[in-house]
């Protein structure tokens, strides 16, 4: 019984710290675009409106809770490298309320991309980003 009881408490523990390997948090994005070297390939995957304000070099996608947004995402890495890093993020709303990062996260797994990672956005984008300062680009999107 208490060898099960650690099994299960082992495998509880495994899978939390494998889900964290899945997000990174504002902080570490930031420094991490701020920093030399390789950049990860930003993703914008909420609603065009939101987008005024957005993390710089992000590409918009669009909703991917949508099925044109689903589409977008395929085409925009459809000629990408599977092991390329890449950050998709939304801000609309919590993170575990967002109906747009599964989908798109989900999709990119299915292609076969390796270093997929959500940006852990615990409020919304404007709390947890643009008010801590973090670096912001202004600009409309552009029609596709």
């Amino acid at each position: 019984m208490q060898r099960r009881i650690i099994g299960i408490t082992l495998a509880t523990l495994l899978m939390a710290l494998a889900a964290d390997d899945t997000l990174v948090q504002p902080k570490d994005l930031a420094a991490q675009l701020q920093a030399k070297g390789p950049k990860p390939l930003l993703l914008y995957v909420g609603f065009a409106v939101m987008y005024r304000k957005h993390i710089p070099a992000a590409v918009l996608i669009g909703p991917t809770s949508r099925t044109q947004g689903l589409d977008a995402l395929k085409a925009a890495a459809a000629g990408l490298p599977r092991d390329r890093e890449v950050v998709i993020y939304c801000g609309c709303c919590p993170y575990e309320h967002c109906p747009n990062i599964k989908p798109a996260t989900a999709l990119l797994k299915e292609m076969g991309f390796t270093r997929v990672k959500a940006l852990m956005i615990p409020t919304n984008f404007a709390t947890d980003w643009v008010d801590r300062g973090y670096p912001v680009e202004e600009g409309k999107p552009e029609a596709k």
